[in-house]
């Protein structure tokens, strides 16, 4: 069992924001309020320290720096996977509450942010995410999660550097397969298709599952 950091190994404003930031919805509200990261200037991986240094926040890094945070409040680093046909993936942070799964994430897309602790299991929770995944390219087809100690002594926390060993373990990680049926996913789709045709700057929140959003 690895040790959470020390104090010490954090600068005063990290250790005051975690601290701070001591239950998932803190995190989520923290996450949600962050400029979202673009990667103009390319792809990015960053580390916790990083992602508070430049203020800005992408899937993977808002996965990575829940896991930070919360470690320091007992919670296992847990990051799920999702899984799509277009190998757009989206990463999160998954958590338990009184047995019940939820999860912290940010995203370009308002219905693929946290959700509140309701699911029985992780597949349940992944369900969630099923019908805002699809936009024009997008459907889950699995999902696999990962412990961020089986990394060993790589440094995911304060690292300058790209996370790249954390990217390439979820894509090369076992993934259960999320089986869903073609008509399903084709009515799916013309929704959102007809939707983005109406509103091309707005991302849907017409789902039936918003009570269980965690923004």
């Amino acid at each position: 069992m690895m040790k959470k950091p020390e104090k010490k190994l954090f600068t005063s404003s990290e250790w005051n924001l975690t601290r701070k930031l001591d239950c998932p919805a803190k995190v989520q509200r923290f996450l949600t309020g962050m400029p979202y990261n673009w990667e103009n200037d390319g792809p990015t991986l960053r580390s916790f320290r990083e992602m508070f240094k430049r203020n800005e926040v992408h899937c993977l890094e808002a996965a990575v720096a829940a896991a930070v945070i919360l470690e320091q409040h007992n919670y296992p680093p847990l990051l799920l996977d999702i899984e799509s046909k277009d190998l757009l993936d989206h990463v999160i942070f998954v958590f338990q509450q009184d047995k019940l799964w939820g999860s912290i994430a940010r995203s370009r897309d308002i219905g693929l942010q946290g959700r509140r602790p309701v699911f029985r299991t992780l597949r349940d929770l992944v369900w969630s995410y099923f019908e805002p995944y699809v936009d024009f390219s997008g459907r889950i087809k699995g999902y696999g999660v990962m412990n961020l100690y089986e990394l060993g002594k790589y440094d995911w926390r304060f690292s300058p550097r790209k996370m790249t060993k954390i990217e390439n373990y979820l894509r090369a990680m076992p993934h259960k397969t999320l089986r869903s049926s073609d008509e399903r996913y084709e009515k799916l789709l013309l929704r959102y298709q007809r939707y983005k045709k109406r509103y091309p700057d707005r991302s849907p929140r017409y789902y039936d599952n918003r009570h269980q959003w965690m923004l």
